[in-house]
């Protein structure tokens, strides 16, 4: 009789030495998405940048394809919003928090799709390989082929148009 109650505590200290890292509730942030620009968004007050991915800034025009420019970033911006607005709540998954403090992470509509990938796939931002070691390179093949969004005319990617607007070196 005496043997299980030493085989639960043999067993309960191999448990806990055992280093396991469980997905929490810490690890995940769900709620109704705000969209700040077209690679942040904000739930419940916490401000969330898409890991992996980089959209063109606010303020940045692309050319059209026809001759003229556009507001790609706002454009990028009020696509992600529609998006996101089509199936609530937005669940991400953080990975780490940058430099400004926000959480990066992975995102998802209640449906289950992916918001970083439907953003490169859709042409609204592109795959920063420097962060998603390629994630999203083929779906960025697959928008650039299309010309969708940002591809369908010349662009500066998001990284040198900010170097450009601060008069720095690009970080892409």
């Amino acid at each position: 009789m005496t043997f299980l109650p030493l085989a639960n505590a043999v067993l309960a200290t191999a448990l806990a030495i055992i280093p396991v890292k469980a997905a929490s509730a810490a690890d995940a942030i769900t709620g109704r998405a705000t969209v700040i620009d077209g690679d942040t968004i904000e739930i419940r007050g916490k401000r969330i940048r898409l890991q992996g991915v980089d959209a063109p800034e606010s303020w940045q025009h692309c050319g059209d394809g026809d001759g003229g420019t556009y507001r790609c970033g706002k454009e990028a911006a009020a696509a992600l919003d529609r998006f996101l607005s089509s199936s609530r709540p937005t669940r991400c998954e953080i990975l780490e928090r940058d430099r400004y403090d926000r959480s990066v992470s992975v995102c998802f509509r209640a449906d289950g799709r992916e918001v970083n990938q439907w953003l490169v796939q859709g042409g609204h931002a592109v795959d920063w390989g420097k962060y998603s070691k390629g994630a999203y390179a083929d779906v960025q093949e697959l928008a650039r082929s299309r010309g969708a969004g940002i591809w369908r005319g010349d662009f500066d990617l998001p990284c040198q148009a900010r170097a450009k607007h601060t008069r720095r070196e690009p970080s892409c």
